[in-house]
This record gives structure tokens, sequence and C-alpha cells, in this order.
């Protein structure tokens, strides 16, 4: 069988996301990682925090804390809200973990010995008052082309224009807001992507299964305007990973560290690394080192020629996966597992606007968590992934969402199949009766749905994943009206024995088919049902008689509590646009 390397972006240090971010990439990763888990396939889903750059200097210097400190404990904040949400990561690490020193520096080793890495020197913004470098998004000043006067060193936000730091009007540190501004000559490292143009180019052609959306962007970066440029791999800055080739010193580098957007992408191997380092994975084969453990999913000279790696991103992140991380990869020379499936999203908007972290504007997703239970939140942004197209939270949609699927169709139906039955028959699946010609038509028909489910899940077509799940839930609260035992029982309690049964194992069999959407509610209809078993349902009429007559159960509280008018007015007041 397959086995299943999974990935999702690694989301930056400096504070809590937003549910934007949620959907991007972690969400739909944690969805396809439990699907898969539940199909029986070996696992290894993987994230990280990424702690490198100038804005985490920022932010911790606004802390007032240092960098490290800052990193340690905003790691520990998102791993706790990551937990809140259900992401079942294998192991959720850091890019500044010690195996990510060492990685990034052995593939600039590698690079550099294959000819791939040139010097460069370059003339950058130096502020005088901070005693650093200024990246180009850390001067502000006005804009030559519109007159906006908070345009930034690499873009004008207001009319788009692309800007360099010298063609700013009045420029000011936007860190301090300093004008003791000079211009300094220094040298940095460049990844000779150029010189893998044809490589990947030919590896990007021959996936053909990708989205368009990842592969119309790969081909835009490597055709528009003068095609594939060489990287800047190196930055001045303290907080980092020392520039080394190997574990050794690089003459003309001292001082600085790794770019961000190269050591970051290492960091998904690395992480496999820190899993099997901290315990996580299995024992090591007899005879075998400690580091096959990680490197039978990384290496393909170590084993993991049977494993698919699917990664999940938004758009923005694409350029970095399919041409950036890829050319490390390929340019090291060495036997390393690429990306097989690239899952891009489109972005999620925000109630007629666009989320911002800056105005705290949107719900993040310590905010999200305070006010729901985290599968309200997974069911409403998987269910409106934006895969084709970007698209948006309104408060009134998702409470629509919530109160008509949550809580009408699966929360309701659950309820009334155990109510009745706990009035009519006891806490127990009742003796008696039979398959009848609705029982059975019920049984093929959620065959064929089931099947569809799996081919949308296998497609990693998350709305069409949600949407085909959704009916069939329709499908048992169709089947309890059509049957409706509750008037059977008055004539026929045999065969309202046999209709009750089926309805309390449609219930086991949505919380084993639900699960990579609403773990906690499907756990709860587990327990509810008293159900230990929950295999996948390749058998789905095996699966409808799972729990056998006299098989004990419990009523459950309210599964879903419906959003009232009152409480949406209140969020969509309370989250318009400041973060307190």
């Amino acid at each position: 069988m397959t086995r299943h390397l999974i990935t999702s972006a690694i989301p930056y240090i400096n504070g809590i996301k937003h549910l934007g971010n949620l959907v991007g990439s972690q969400l739909p990763a944690d969805l396809f990682a439990r699907y898969q888990r539940a199909r029986g396939a070996e696992v290894l889903f993987l994230c990280a925090t990424d702690e490198h750059g100038t804005p985490a200097e920022l932010a911790a210097a606004k802390a007032g804390k240092p960098v490290a400190e800052y990193c340690a404990e905003m790691h520990e904040i998102q791993a706790e809200i990551a937990r809140g949400f259900a992401l079942s990561f294998d192991h959720f690490g850091r890019s500044s973990s010690p195996q990510n020193h060492r990685l990034t520096q052995h593939f600039a080793g590698r690079l550099a010995d294959a000819g791939l890495i040139r010097e460069v020197s370059e003339r950058q913004v130096y502020s005088n008052a901070d005693g650093r470098f200024l990246p180009d998004r850390y001067i502000e000043g006005t804009c030559p082309n519109c007159g906006y006067d908070k345009a930034r060193g690499d873009q004008c936000e207001n009319c788009t224009k692309q800007l360099d730091p010298t063609d700013l009007i009045n420029p000011r540190s936007a860190i301090g807001g300093s004008t003791d501004l000079e211009v300094r000559e220094t040298k940095h490292l460049y990844l000779r992507q150029s010189a893998l143009k044809d490589e990947l180019d030919a590896w990007i052609d021959s996936k053909s299964d990708w989205p368009v959306l990842t592969t119309s962007i790969a081909k835009k970066w490597l055709h528009d305007g003068d095609g594939l440029q060489d990287r800047g791999i190196t930055r001045d800055l303290d907080w980092g990973i020392p520039v080394k080739k190997g574990e050794d010193d690089w003459p003309g580098m001292e001082g600085k560290v790794f770019y961000v957007w190269f050591d970051a992408p290492i960091e998904y191997i690395a992480c496999a690394q820190e899993w099997a380092d901290a315990g996580k994975g299995p024992a090591p084969e007899p005879g075998a080192d400690k580091d096959s453990v990680w490197e039978r999913w990384w290496r393909t000279d170590r084993g993991a020629d049977d494993v698919r790696y699917t990664q999940f991103m938004g758009k923005d992140n694409v350029p970095f996966h399919t041409l950036s991380f890829p050319a490390t990869i390929i340019g090291s020379g060495e036997d390393w597992k690429l990306v097989d499936y690239i899952k891009s999203f489109n972005y999620l908007n925000y109630d007629g606007g666009q989320f911002s972290t800056s105005q705290g504007r949107g719900i993040f997703m310590d905010q999200a968590l305070s006010i729901l239970p985290a599968d309200y939140w997974r069911w409403w942004l998987l269910s409106h992934a934006p895969e084709s197209s970007d698209s948006e939270f309104t408060w009134e949609n998702f409470q629509a969402a919530v109160n008509k699927d949550l809580a009408d169709v699966l929360g309701n139906f659950v309820s009334r199949i155990t109510k009745f039955c706990r009035s009519k028959f006891g806490e127990a699946l009742p003796e008696g009766g039979a398959w009848g010609p609705e029982e059975e038509a019920l049984a093929d028909d959620l065959t064929a749905r089931i099947r569809a489910y799996e081919g949308f899940m296998d497609a990693i077509e998350v709305r069409k994943s949600a949407s085909a799940l959704r009916a069939i839930w329709v499908v048992g609260n169709e089947y309890l009206q059509t049957v409706a035992p509750w008037t059977t029982f008055k004539t026929d309690p045999d065969r309202a024995a046999a209709q009750v049964r089926m309805g309390l194992n449609l219930i086991r069999l949505y919380a084993v088919l639900s699960q990579p959407f609403i773990p906690e509610a499907s756990a709860g209809m587990l327990t509810a049902m008293n159900a230990t078993d929950a295999s996948w349902p390749d058998d789905v009429r095996a699966a409808l008689q799972a729990l056998p007559p006299g098989h004990g159960f419990t009523v459950p509280e309210v599964m879903f509590a419906k959003i009232t008018d009152e409480q949406r007015e209140d969020w969509q007041s309370r989250f318009a646009g400041t973060r307190g």
C-alpha cells in the first residue's frame, strides 16, 4: 500500500493566524491525513513554525523579549491552537531546530559544490539608527508614481507599482521611523535557479494531474518576462541559520544567515528527523541506523520509492514550492523525495473585504475556538474551501451552514432515532425483524454514494467531498421519513425494530465517514453508540449491520447547537476590525 507523506505550509511565528490561513493549508492537509489513516494507509503528517527572518526579530522586539524566547513561546501557542482544531500532526516542529540548521547547511554545501551558488555584491539600505541593513519591505516613503506616503521599498500597496528602495521619496525606516539611512555595499549568496530552469520545466510538465492553479503560477514564474531568476539565499540578520558549507565556514559570509525562504522548506525534511529523534516514529529495523526511521520517508535510496508526497498551501506559496525548493532538492544531486502533488488554494476573504492581521479584521484561530467548538469551523471552512476561486466568509452563510447541515441534517438525525429507540425499545438495539426492500435500496444507494465520496477524497476535491458527505447524511433522514418507524411501531413492532437498528447503525457509519471533517463529533457519535470498531466501510452492507441486536447505546447530548441571530450579530460586530 502507498505510504502518504503530507505537509502543510508552515505558519510564520509572528502571531496567531486567522481562519484564511487555516483553510489554505493546515486544515485540508489534516482532512487528507485523517482520511488516508482511516483507509488504513501509513501516514506521516508534518508541520512546523517558520521562525527566522526580520518579522520574527521585530515581533520579539515589540514584545520586549529575546527572539529565541519569543519564538519558543509562540511555537507552543500555535501548537496548542492546532490541538484545539484537532489538527492531527504526527509532529509539529520548528525551523529553528538543530536538525534544520544541519540540513540547511548541508544543502548549501552540496549546491556550492555543484556550482549552483554564486556570490553577488549588492548595494542595500542601512539604517544607522537601527544598526542594521533593512529589507526592502522595511523601508517606507512616498511613492514616486502615485504619491502614496506609506509605500514600501518593494512595492506600493496603493498603485501596486514594483519599486526599489532608492525610488522612494523621503525614505525612512519602517522599524523606528529614522531617516538616517545610507546605501552600503554587502555581499550575498544567490541560488542559480536559472541553471535548473529546463529541469524544473520538464518536471512540472510531468505533473499532468496538478491543479491548474498550481501549474499556472509555476509556469508564469518560469516563462514570463525574463524567466526564472536566480534568488538570494542569505541576509544580514542576527537571527537565523548561520551561513556555512556543511560544517565548514564560508569565507566572506561571516555574520550572515540563510534567507528564511531557503531554510523554511528544508524544515519539512528536518521535521521528520525531529519526529524520529523525539522517539515518535517506530524503532529502526534490526541492523539499521536511527536515521533510517525518517529517511525511509525522504530518501528514495533508503526506501521512499513507495511514498506519495502531497503538499498543501495557499497560492502565494506556490512559487517557492514548485521552483525554489525543488531547485534545492534537484541541485543537491542527492536522492531526496520530490513532491508528487501540490494542492494549492485561493484566498478566503472576510465579510465583504479581506482578512487583515495588521488591522485585526476577521476571526483569528484562538478567537474562533473561544466562541464555538472546532467542528463548527472545520465543517464550514472545508465545505467552502477556496479551491477554484477566492471564497468569502460571511456570518450569514456561516450561520446557515451550521444550522442546516450540522444541526438540522446530522444532529437531528442522531437525536430522532436515538430518542425514539429509547422511548420504545430501551437503550439497546432492538431484536426482531429483518431487512426489507427499503433497507436493500438504502444499502445500494449508500454504497454508490460512499464510493463517490472516496473518489473525491482521493482526488483531494475538498468541496465536492463535503457535498457528497452531506448528501450521505441526507439519505439517512430521507430513509427515516420514508419508513417512519414511529408509525410502523403501532402495527408491526418487529418491522420497526429492523428500521431502528438500521438508523442506529447509520450513526456509527456516519461517525466513521465524517471523522476527517468533524473528528470531535465523530468521536461523540462512536461513544454514544458504544462502538469500538471504527473501520472504514469497504463493505457497506456489513457496516450497516455492525451493531447487532442487544448492543447498548446512550442518547447523546445535543450535538450541534444552532447559532441564533443575536449571536451572529454580536460576532459580526466584534470581529469587524480590532483585535483586542
